[in-house]
Order: C-alpha cells, then sequence, then structure tokens
C-alpha cells in the first residue's frame, strides 16, 4: 500500500479546494448527505458503527478505508435505511432517513444511486435492459417484456454511450467483462437520476488497470454533474489518486479523516498494521 504517485497523475490540481473556497469566502453548496453522530446498533446488542460524522457536498469523492468489517458497508446500509441506526442527524437531500417508511423511503432511495462490489447486474438481459432497470420508479408502464418510454430508452442508450458501452447495449450482460459489467452498473446508477452514489468496495474484483478506469469514470461523474460518490475501498494509492477526502473506520469507529493529500504513511500503517515480508511475498 504504497503512496507513492507521479504528481502529474494526481487530481488535486483539478478538483475544487473545498476548504480553499470557505476561506476566500466563497459560498459553499449544501451537503448533499449529511450524517451526525451516526449510532448502528444491531439487536443482539453489536454495535457496528459509533460517533460517524460526515457530510458529502456535490462534487466530491470521499473513500472510506479500512479493514472488512471495519463498518464501511454499515455506514451505506445505515444512509439508506437499511441498518438500525440513531443520529443526531442523517439526511439526503434534506430528507430524514431515520424514522422514513413506505413512500418516504422509497422516495429517498431512488435518490441514491447504488453500485456494489458484484455488480448485482440481471445475467441473462442485455446491458441496455439492465440500465433500464435504473428508472423503474419513473418508467410508468413498463413490463416484464421489456416495453419501457421512448425517453427511457433514448436516456439508456445515452449512459451507455457515455460510459463506453454503446456498441454493447445489445449484448447480455454476462457476456461482458467485469470492467464492462461495472460500466453497466454506474450507467443503471445514473438511470436514477440520483443525488448521490454510494459504491461499496466497486473495484474489488477487477484488476489494478480496470479499477482505475471505473474510479476515473466515477470521479468525472462527480466532477461533470455534481453528483457526489461515496466510495469504499481497500487499496489506499487508489483513494489517493481519484478520492478528494478519506474516512478511515476502524472497529465501528473512526481512526482518521482528512483530504487524501494529508494521508501519511504513519497513517496507513495505523489503519491496516505493518506489512510484513511475508505479505509482500505474496
Amino acid at each position: 500500500m504504497t503512496l507513492d504517485l507521479p504528481p502529474a497523475e494526481h487530481p488535486a490540481a483539478k478538483r475544487p479546494d473545498l476548504d480553499s473556497s470557505a476561506g476566500n469566502g466563497m459560498h459553499l453548496p449544501a451537503p448533499v448527505l449529511v450524517a451526525k453522530d451516526l449510532r448502528v446498533t444491531y439487536p443482539n446488542g453489536f454495535t457496528a458503527l459509533e460517533s460517524f460524522t460526515l457530510d458529502v457536498r456535490p462534487g466530491e469523492v470521499v473513500a472510506l478505508l479500512g479493514h472488512s468489517g471495519s463498518g464501511k458497508s454499515t455506514f451505506m446500509k445505515a444512509a439508506t435505511g437499511m441498518a438500525p441506526a440513531s443520529a443526531t442527524q442523517l439526511t439526503i437531500d434534506g430528507q430524514d432517513v431515520i424514522g422514513a417508511s413506505g413512500a418516504d423511503m422509497r422516495r429517498l432511495r431512488s435518490k441514491v444511486g447504488y453500485v456494489f462490489q458484484h455488480f448485482n447486474l440481471v445475467p441473462q438481459l442485455s446491458a441496455l435492459t439492465n440500465v433500464l432497470t435504473g428508472g423503474l420508479h419513473d418508467a410508468g408502464p413498463a413490463n416484464a417484456l421489456g416495453f419501457f418510454p421512448r425517453r427511457q430508452r433514448e436516456r439508456a442508450l445515452e449512459l451507455l454511450d457515455r460510459v463506453g458501452l454503446a456498441d454493447k447495449a445489445r449484448q447480455r450482460a454476462d457476456s461482458l467483462s467485469g470492467g464492462q459489467q461495472q460500466r453497466v452498473a454506474i450507467a443503471r446508477a445514473l438511470m436514477q437520476e440520483p443525488r448521490i452514489i454510494l459504491a461499496d468496495e466497486p473495484v474489488a474484483s477487477l484488476d489494478p488497470r480496470l479499477a482505475g478506469s471505473v474510479l476515473r469514470l466515477m470521479r468525472r461523474i462527480a466532477r461533470e454533474d455534481g453528483i457526489p460518490v461515496v466510495v469504499s475501498l481497500h487499496v489506499v494509492d487508489l483513494a489517493v489518486r481519484y478520492a478528494d477526502r478519506f474516512i478511515a473506520l476502524e472497529a465501528g469507529q473512526v481512526r482518521h479523516t482528512g483530504s487524501v493529500e494529508a494521508l501519511t504513511p504513519d497513517m496507513v500503517t495505523d489503519i491496516y498494521g505493518q506489512e510484513s515480508e511475508d505479505d509482500e511475498e505474496h
């Protein structure tokens, strides 16, 4: 988990400096997601997350770092009402998450584009139809035979073109490579017209080259569309290359947080432990 990056590859010069903007008196956009003193305790008494505070503004990419079980996925579940949470505040696009149910919860979840580690595509359906499923909340008389409104089909094709897969629209999802499937999943998330994207280990099953291309795509979406991305990662170098800020979790608690430029080798060791010679050999 090295932190040696060529300066030209680091995105810092290209991204908005939120801290300096505040110092210059510029008005910051309102956060899309706000979590204050978030805590998740399951019925068996196990606390999976506590004292978690985060706000995410348009255009940002925030990386969640930490071992498996550190609380990264728990936060994403809590943010969409899928974990038993309590908080001083937990809102998405100004809508309260805690206590929301029924139509309010469906409306809230429609604002969140979710990208999964294992893509969660329907393998026997085409790339186009998989993208169209992202707009089911707004599809009207769509049915199992795939009759979606023309505007939805045009939008899905535009999104496939945006992620570089316009020529794969008619191919079955299970005939695509892993990187291509994840791009379809991103297009599906965008089909929702989300206010925020939560990406849970989206590149864990991809090789480094494909991982970089997927994260580069998500960063571009954040910048161009103003849709913030919260992404959980294991590889620190990827966070440094493609994120603006990081939050490092251990056993459900925030260990470190700040801009990726402030992420030091000592912090990485504190988060993940010292790499042994055996680790390097394997």
